[in-house]
């Protein structure tokens, strides 16, 4: 812990003073505070053109939701859908049917080798695509 008076040595020798003790506290503070009030990750959301199965081709918008690759589609009058990475090529699927509430979707969704932008549902063969 600093005192004022204290004596500290990074090669010069700097003397504490009361308003340095206060100056280091603030900034110290504004720091903390902005770390905690800073999201992990941020993005927007983007126009794209998207596709699913029951609704086929569609505007929608694309928000990508971590560095992993996850992310949602919205659109007015569709579903909201979420497809959150495990692992390489391979996402859990949720849908927010217009109720607030995401529901899980059967199976998994497996990344297309054809088209990078669809997305394949291993047990129903649902596709979402958003390009």
């Amino acid at each position: 812990m600093l005192a004022t008076g204290q004596v500290i040595t990074f090669g010069r020798e700097i003397k504490i003073t009361n308003s340095k003790l206060q100056l280091l506290a603030f900034v110290a503070f504004t720091l903390a505070a902005l770390l905690a009030l800073t999201p992990t990750y941020t993005a927007l959301a983007k126009s794209a053109r998207c596709f699913t199965t029951d609704d086929g081709h569609y505007d929608c918008q694309f928000k990508s939701t971590d560095k992993e690759g996850s992310f949602e589609i919205t659109a007015k009058g569709k579903p909201k859908f979420i497809l959150i990475i495990e692992s390489s090529g391979i996402a859990s699927g949720f849908a927010d049917f217009g109720t607030g509430r995401n529901v899980s979707l059967p199976g998994q969704y497996l990344r297309q080798i054809e088209d990078r932008a669809c997305w394949i549902n291993s047990q129903t063969k649902a596709r979402i695509c958003a390009w």
